[in-house]
Formats: structure tokens, C-alpha cells, sequence
């Protein structure tokens, strides 16, 4: 009995802050899969509405966000059932069972992650190359870029995480679902370095290069100015300005990225190099969700600051608040009209009829 009770002690720490872990990806898996989800209802009427390649990304970007928030709930399970799933289960069905789903989990995110580069890269065309850009975009290139996408994305997320290379995995499982507790170093150098430092700097020329062109631009701007026709650049190019409006949404959305995903990179390859430091817990329970957030910020981004979207996402909410005022009213009438046969049937069973002769 003394043994049991020390075993149990020693235990609880463990599955308590197993269980916290649990709790924190349950709220955050419901709030990213209900955002996103909003989301890209709203894109979709867009979508409908008007055909636009631009949109099409976008709508990726939500979806891939929402098989984020699913992805975590199978994270959140192995959290919750972790004492259970030690003990009924071997250690080769408890790493195989945690890898698969750190694949689930890796490939939405690397899609999610691969979608902004998309994003990205599609406004810089528009800007960088106007007359190509409306003579190549269309509904055969738009899903040619996802088809590609989600291959890279699912390839890069079964490849450390899955079961395509058993040499990019740990061997010894200790029983808590981890990435770092299933994934060899080797394979995370790869995974990263495939993934998001060059998508980092390729998002760093992009920008440095549209801010060259909107100078330019500027520059040109005072020029006209300066000759007397202060509205003929604005009239001449509303195209050029409604991308340029675009890539500002764009640009908070890979800043938000940048800093929630940026300090999980940099203290892992850190983590990596240095193998006196112990930073895999500050990885794991703070770093990790704060890249996992990423999925959260997105939808909210674009909800607050692409016009289009929330136009549209203030119409689906008036259309929800009428349905619901409806549905409400009629429901009051039903009550109501229930109420007066009743009143009434009670008043024809005892107010006798007055027959008049």
C-alpha cells in the first residue's frame, strides 16, 4: 500500500500538468476551428460572389488553420487519457499513435505557413507584374499552387513526424506525446530549414522590393503633382492601389507570424546547438502554443482589417441577428396563440351557452 501511494505521488505532478496541457489545447483547438471556420463562410460568399485568385489562398489559409484547431484536439485526448494510454498500451503503439498525430499536427501548420508565402508572393505579383499577373491568374493556376501546397505540406509533415523515415525518429518513447519526444534532432533541422527559414527570406525580399517599387512610385506621384494633375496618377492606376491596400493586410498578417512562430525557430535551433541547455520545456508548454496562436491571429486579421471581409462578416452576423429575432418572435406567437385556445377552451367548458328564443 506504501508503494502504491508513493508511486501515485510521484505520478500526479506529471498528469496534472499533463491535464492543464490538455485543458489550454481544448480552448484554444475550439476558438481557432469556430474563427476560422466564420472565416472562410465569409470567403466563400466572396468567393461566390466574385471569382478571385486572391481569395482562393485566403480560403486556404482558413481551412489549413482549421485542421490546426482539429489536429490539436487528438493532442488534447493523448493529454487527458496520458495515464491510461501509458498503462493499457505498449511503448511502440504510444510513439507510433503520438507520431501520427504530430504529422496531423505539422501538416496544417506547414500548409498554414506555405499559404501566407502564397499570399505573398500572389499580391507581389500583382504588383510587381500587373499585365502577367491578370493574364495568368485564373481558377487552372490558383489550383495547380494548392495541389502543390498541400503535397509539399503533407510530404514535409509525414516525413520527421510520420512513418516515412523511421531514421528521423526516436526510438526510446517515454510516454508523453511530444514533438520532441518522438523526433530526432535531424529531423527537425530538416523539417526547419526546409520550411521556414528560406520562407522567411523570401518574405523579407518581398518586402524590401515592393517598398523599392511604392518609392518609385511616390516618386513619380510628386512628379505628376509637381506638373499640375494632382488626380491623374489615382485615376490612372486604382488597380495598383487596391493591391497596394491588399498587401497591407498582408503585411500585418506576416508580421503576426513572424512574431509568434520566429522565437519557436530560433531557441529550438539554439536548443539544438547548444546541448547543455535545457530549453525543451520552454519549447514545448509556452513557445509551441505561442506558434500555435498563429492560427488564431489569422482569421482575426483579416476580419478586421480586409474591408471585403468584414462587410461581409457584419452582414452574416445581421443576418444571423434577424433569424434569431425571427425565430424568437415566432416562437413568442406560438406561445401566445397556445395560450388563448387554451384560455378559450377553458371558457367554453364553464360559461354555459345563452341559448336566445
Amino acid at each position: 500500500m506504501s508503494f502504491l501511494t508513493e508511486q501515485t505521488a510521484t505520478e500526479s505532478p506529471t498528469v496534472v500538468k499533463q491535464r492543464v496541457m490538455g485543458m489550454i489545447l481544448t480552448i484554444a483547438s475550439c476558438l481557432i476551428i469556430s474563427t476560422n471556420i466564420f472565416v472562410a463562410v465569409a470567403l466563400l460568399k466572396l468567393l461566390l460572389r466574385k471569382s478571385s485568385q486572391s481569395w482562393c489562398f485566403v480560403l486556404n489559409l482558413a481551412v489549413a488553420d482549421t485542421l490546426v484547431g482539429v489536429a490539436i484536439t487528438g493532442l488534447a485526448t493523448e493529454d487527458f487519457n496520458a495515464d491510461q494510454l501509458t498503462s493499457s498500451s505498449s511503448s511502440i503503439q504510444g510513439r507510433t499513435r503520438c507520431l501520427i498525430r504530430m504529422a496531423f499536427v505539422t501538416s496544417p501548420c506547414t500548409a498554414s505557413i506555405m499559404s501566407m508565402f502564397l499570399i505573398s508572393l500572389d499580391r507581389y505579383a500583382a504588383i510587381k507584374m500587373p499585365l502577367r499577373y491578370s493574364q495568368r491568374c485564373g481558377k487552372g493556376t490558383a489550383v495547380g499552387c494548392l495541389v502543390a501546397l498541400w503535397i509539399c505540406a503533407i510530404t514535409l509533415g509525414f516525413l520527421p513526424g510520420g512513418i516515412m523515415v523511421r531514421s528521423l525518429q526516436y526510438e526510446h518513447y517515454n510516454g508523453v506525446c511530444a514533438f520532441f519526444s518522438v523526433i530526432d534532432d535531424v529531423g527537425i533541422i530538416i523539417l526547419y530549414s526546409v520550411c521556414f527559414f528560406p520562407v522567411f527570406s523570401v518574405f523579407v525580399y518581398i518586402y524590401l522590393d515592393i517598398l523599392k517599387i511604392a518609392c518609385s512610385h511616390q516618386k513619380q506621384i510628386c512628379q505628376v503633382r509637381q506638373a499640375g494633375s494632382r488626380t491623374a496618377e489615382h485615376q490612372s492606376h486604382p488597380r495598383y492601389w487596391s493591391h497596394v491596400k491588399a498587401l497591407r493586410t498582408v503585411a500585418v498578417l506576416v508580421g503576426c507570424f513572424l512574431i509568434l512562430w520566429c522565437p519557436f525557430f530560433v531557441v529550438c535551433i539554439v536548443a539544438l546547438l547548444c546541448e547543455t541547455c535545457e530549453l525543451t520545456e520552454l519549447l514545448e508548454n509556452h513557445l509551441w502554443l505561442l506558434g500555435l496562436s498563429n492560427s488564431l491571429i489569422n482569421p482575426l486579421v483579416y476580419a478586421f482589417w480586409q474591408k471585403e471581409v468584414r462587410m461581409q462578416i457584419a452582414a452574416m452576423y445581421l443576418c444571423m441577428e434577424l433569424n434569431l429575432f425571427t425565430a424568437v418572435r415566432n416562437c413568442l406567437l406560438k406561445k401566445k396563440y397556445r395560450l388563448l385556445n387554451v384560455i378559450k377552451e377553458e371558457l367554453d367548458v364553464h360559461v354555459p351557452h345563452v341559448v336566445l328564443i
